[in-house]
């Protein structure tokens, strides 16, 4: 498989197939077919057939594939053959909760540094992990070869927090604070954001009776949209 060829999108279901395998595996399943996978995943067979083709050809028609088999080649293709030492930036409420969340070694994951600004958090012991002042960022993330950070500072941090990191050689971000990042094409991002993602589902909590009391007036831009002129031709 060659990264530059697989779309992001595709990229970001892969996680989702191997959860989906390791899950029937446990349950005893050592072979499945995309219908039957597709059926776990609310997808369709032809996505998944297709997703898989990127990494190669798996399975045989009529047989379906390994999944121990495809298991590995997952885990392969997400560099997840190894395990990933983790810099922790923010040791607030969001940070303490990471830094205690117990599923990250299991899935090849390990936070290997914390850093805090707070001098109250400074100098704490967490699963055998001195606090660290957030000066040391680019010292220790050099001298430990980390590549992914996790940023749980306030927004109004989170840009400095990222410079600092990508300057000591972090090339994976994932992002806590409600703030779109600015790195270079060669670092990868990754948002978590409750509220975006709260308010993205209340769009489908609407009442549609309410629509037909509003005008674009208060707020309808519909409304507004359709009254606006076409400029004349040019």
């Amino acid at each position: 498989m060659r990264n530059d060829i697989v779309p992001d999108i595709v990229v970001r279901r892969l996680p989702l197939y191997l959860r989906t395998l390791r899950q029937v595996q446990r349950a005893g399943v050592h072979t499945i077919s995309s219908e039957e996978l597709a059926q776990y995943l609310g997808s369709t067979a032809a996505q998944i057939r297709r997703d898989l083709s990127f990494l190669g050809r798996f399975g045989k028609q009529g047989h379906g594939y390994r999944v121990h088999a495809l298991i590995r080649e997952l885990e392969y293709a997400l560099g997840l053959d190894r395990t990933w030492d983790v810099a922790l930036v923010g040791y607030g409420n969001l940070g303490q909760a990471i830094a205690h969340y117990r599923g990250f070694e299991p899935n090849g994951f390990r936070i290997a540094a914390i850093f805090a600004k707070s001098p109250d958090h400074i100098g704490q012991v967490v699963n055998g992990l001195v606090v660290l002042p957030d000066s040391d960022i680019e010292r220790v993330v050099s001298e430990l070869g980390i590549r992914i950070g996790i940023i749980a500072v306030p927004a109004s941090a989170a840009q400095e927090v990222a410079d600092r990191l990508v300057s000591a050689g972090v090339r994976a971000i994932l992002n806590y604070a409600p703030v779109v990042l600015r790195v270079p094409v060669s670092v990868t991002v990754r948002e978590i954001d409750p509220i975006s993602m709260l308010q993205s589902m209340t769009y489908y909590l609407r009442d549609p009776s309410c629509d037909e009391h509003r005008s674009y007036a208060d707020g309808d831009l519909t409304g507004a949209i359709r009254a606006e002129p076409r400029p004349e031709a040019r």
